[in-house]
């Protein structure tokens, strides 16, 4: 039996130009790894707090219909994290393959 996921699988530049275009990335590490370093205008929401914030999140995105990617370490975090957004109703979800340290390996900008 083949599960569909409710989000997409993209790498860290197709995620930097979807950032570019408007779409909001949302680091879904801990509190500690995210001070330590992360993609640059990418809010922390911890995974396991999204489903509870979605409020917070819809603002951020401007609605449940516009793109919203997560990205963690390496991107198991960020997969739960987009099945918590899909059960809160968003509808545009990218996981963001390779996470954090895909994106520092690809030069792209972080703070």
């Amino acid at each position: 039996m083949t599960t569909q996921e409710p989000f997409e699988h993209i790498d860290v530049d197709e995620a930097s130009r979807k950032q570019a275009d408007g779409a909001t990335l949302i680091d879904c590490r801990e509190e500690d790894e995210y001070a330590a370093g992360h993609a640059a205008g990418a809010p922390l929401i911890p995974h396991m707090s999204v489903f509870q914030r979605a409020d917070e999140i819809e603002k951020l995105t401007g609605g449940k219909d516009q793109p919203l990617m997560f990205i963690c370490k390496s991107g198991q975090r960020s997969a739960v994290a987009s099945e918590f957004a899909a059960a809160a109703g968003f509808t545009k979800l990218y996981n963001v393959e390779g996470g954090t340290e895909a994106w520092v390996a690809a030069g792209l900008p972080t703070e």
